[in-house]
Parts: structure tokens; sequence; C-alpha cells
């Protein structure tokens, strides 16, 4: 079967996509399957399933951009037409909010990537583990403004008005910037699956490294075993805690079922031996607690050992996790865990976080159905005052999602309803919008009428 040249050279352009896919799978997806096969083996009460999703789910991001080539050829000539027109200014803002986002970091950090002894490694290593966040940042800004420049230009040129006097509706027009928007809203649910929220959390231990400093995962946990009533204080965990690097500064204190003191051990350092399931503690000291009488100091000279705790690292650390950098396979796991095992400890910010990891990215999507209808205009009277809304209610968005989010990690919002009330309000104002730009009727002038200024 032959094509004619245009269109055969048209899929040119998923076949070059898929092949750069295959070969991003090629150079990702064998250290994501290491990393996944650690985090299972090192957390034996990992949510095995929301790990393994990892896998296909770094594939499916690395085949995204192929997918995408495919709904473009697909498209007719109109419908191609407005993808270049409005990727192309996409590619400009997404550059520039990159530029500006990168100048503004790196002068915040600028001091502690010159204390290293490789400023220009630092910053490499720095900025391209961020990567995912930057770009989940980014995108619904970028959107906000191509979106405003590439339909706003359509419409100063009246090519809007000549696609609609050739029989076409405006969703049929902008059909291509909603699909657009929707594959910004996959892409962003790829990275914010686990990539973006971890590689934010990264960012002190890549300096603390670079700078010479003892990095750690979490510092001043506390951690109640209820059963057996002992409470954990662990100063510092390692980065890697779970392969056997030693807990730094451990206290451990029980209790009596009345409540009183029974015994503190006090250790510079613990490490868990996985194998034989027993705790080592170097550098010890004992208080033994009886009421009445003056508390009982014994100083350990060789390493003290106590088996048949069940506390393992992992466990010990789960309180002392920010909900802010966990993807959704830790979430999923810190919050089964905390259920099973009665964790005293609020979940809500947890669950909270959870919710919002799927919410945050459809921001996109509803990036676009309120700048849509609002950059399109057929009047004589310019553009200024709808890219003026455009910009004030995704800026409201961003900053009722934010309100929303502390509400719900304070348990004073449901969190699925706080990760998830921005985005509907702002989606029904979009959908709103939409429906009198069909209609036909101005936009400015329902503005005006809830302004009060008719």
């Amino acid at each position: 079967m032959t094509f004619p040249r245009p269109k055969f050279q048209r899929y040119l352009l998923p076949i070059g996509l898929a092949i750069l896919g295959a070969i991003a799978c090629m150079l990702l997806l064998p250290a994501e399957q290491q990393a996944v096969r650690s985090q299972i083996s090192g957390f034996p009460d990992a949510d095995a399933t929301s790990h393994l999703a990892r896998i296909p789910i770094l594939a499916g991001l690395c085949f995204l951009p192929a997918v995408a080539g495919i709904c473009y050829c697909l498209g007719g000539t109109l419908d191609r037409y407005v993808a270049r027109r409005f990727f192309s200014i996409f590619l400009i803002c997404m550059s520039a909010l990159l530029i500006v986002w990168l100048l503004i970091d790196f002068q915040d950090n600028i001091g502690d990537f010159l204390e290293t002894k490789n400023p220009a490694k630092t910053m490499a290593q720095f900025y391209s583990a961020r990567s995912s966040a930057i770009v989940l940042f980014l995108m619904p800004y970028a959107l906000l403004l191509s979106l405003l420049y590439s339909l706003g230009h359509l419409s100063s040129t009246r090519e809007i008005v000549a696609m609609v006097q050739s029989g076409r509706g405006i969703i049929r027009i902008t059909a291509p910037l909603i699909i657009a928007g929707l594959f910004g809203t996959l892409l962003c649910i790829g990275l914010n699956y686990q990539w973006a929220p971890v590689a934010e959390g990264s960012k002190d231990k890549i300096l603390d490294t670079a700078l010479g400093k003892s990095p750690k995962e979490a510092a001043d946990v506390l951690y109640y075993n209820a059963d057996k009533r002992r409470l954990w204080l662990v100063g510092a965990f390692p980065p890697d805690y779970e392969k056997g690097q030693p807990l730094r500064n451990v206290e451990i204190t029980t209790t009596r079922a009345d409540g009183s003191l029974k015994t503190r051990l006090s250790a510079k350092n613990a490490t868990w031996q996985p194998d034989t399931r027993k705790w080592i503690f170097n550098g010890a000291t004992t208080t033994e607690f009886t009421p009445g009488e003056p508390p009982i100091f014994t100083k350990s000279a060789e390493p003290k050992v106590k088996a048949g705790w069940k506390e393992t690292p992992w466990q010990l650390i789960k309180p002392g996790l920010s909900p802010t950098y966990l993807g959704v396979p830790d979430l999923t796991t810190w919050l089964s865990a905390n259920t099973s095992n009665n964790v005293s400890i609020n979940p809500a910010p947890y669950q909270t976080q959870w919710h919002y990891r799927w919410a945050l990215p459809f921001t996109c999507l509803v990036t676009v159905l309120l700048a849509t209808p609002l950059a399109i205009h057929f009047s004589r009277r310019g553009p200024g005052g709808s890219v003026f809304v455009a910009v004030v209610l995704s800026a409201l968005m961003l900053l009722f999602s934010n309100v929303s989010l502390v509400l719900g990690e304070a348990s004073i919002l449901p969190p699925a309803l706080a990760a998830w009330l921005p985005n509907l309000i702002f989606a029904l104002i979009g959908i709103y919008l939409f429906q009198r730009r069909i209609n036909g009727r101005p936009i400015y002038q329902a503005i005006r009428s809830l302004t009060g200024t008719d």
C-alpha cells in the first residue's frame, strides 16, 4: 500500500517518536526495575502492586509523545494547523518559563553550589534530579500562556472567524487544544505518581552530599509500639538505612501498664540485622526506673543486642516521612501500615496528599477549559480584558488549591474533597465560559454584570 508523499512524511513523526520512546525505555526501565526490586526487598511491608505499577507507567511516559504524534497525524488539515500553531508557542513559553525559574532558583542556591568541590557537577545533578518536578510545576503556566497567545493571534487575524464560517463550531475548532491539555494531564499524572514528589524531596540530600555533610532521610522521628509500650526516638535515618546503615542517636523508652517509666535505652547508633532480626546498639546506656527509688544507669562497653523486637527500620521511619515528598506507592504503603499498626499520628496529611497526587495533574485540563474560551474574541474590543480574566482565574485556582490542601491536611476538609474541590469549581467555571462562547454571548458582558459595572 502506498501513500502520497505528504501523508507518508506525516507518519514519519510518530515513527520517529516511537523510536525515541523505545530508546528511552531501554535507558530508563532497567534502573527503575532495580529500584522497584530494592524497594520491595528493603521494605517487606511495601505495597508491591503500586510499586510494580511504576514500570508500565514509566514505559507509558516514554511512548506518550508517539501517541500524541499519532493523534496529530489522524487529525484533519485544520486540526494539524491549529495544533502546530499552539505547539510552537508552547515550546517557546515552556522554554522561557524554564529559564526564568532556573535563574531564580540558581540565585537562591548559588552559595551552596560554590561551597562544593565541583560546582558544575553539583548543579547538573541538582537540576537533572529535579527535572520531573520542574516540568510538573511549569506545565499549567506554559499551557495558559501558549493558549492565550496562539488563540488570541488566530482571533486577531480573523482566522477563527474563517473557521467558523466554514461550518466548524468552537468546540470542533478547539478540539486539538483540549486534546493537548489531556496529554499534558496524562504526562503530569505519570510524573506525579512517583518521580516528581520524590525528586523534589531529594534536593537537600544532594546538596548535603556535595557539601560533605551527612545526608539524612528523616530526623527526630518518634514511633510508638503500643503492644510493647516502647517509644522510639531516632535522631537521624541515613539514606541507606534499609540496606543496613546504622540509625543515629537512638533512644527507646519502655513504660509500665500504669504509664510509669520502666527502662530507657540510649545509644549512639543502632543496626538492625534482617537475617537474625536482631537489634544491635553501640555506645548504649541503659537506665532502669523503680518507683520511689533513684534511677540506675548502666553503660555497656560491648554492643547491646536485643532479640525478639518486632520493630524494623522501615516501620520506625514512617512517622517521619513528609507526605509532600512521597509518591503514590509510598503513600499507599504508609496508609496501609498506619491503619493496621495503629500508629498514633494524624493520617489526614497523607490521605490528602494521596488524593492530591491524582488531582494536581488535572489542573492542566482545567487551565485549558478556562483559557480557551477567554482567548477567543470576535469583536474589535481586543483580547486584553479576557486575557486578564484568564490570568486572574488561573491564579485564583492555584491559590485556592493551596488553601484547600492545607485545610485537608488540618482535617478541616475531607481529604478527597480538599484535593479535588478546586478542580471541580474551576472546571465548572470553564464549562460555563465555553457555553457562553458557543452561544455567541460575549463573555465580558457576563463579567461586567457580575461585577456590577453595567
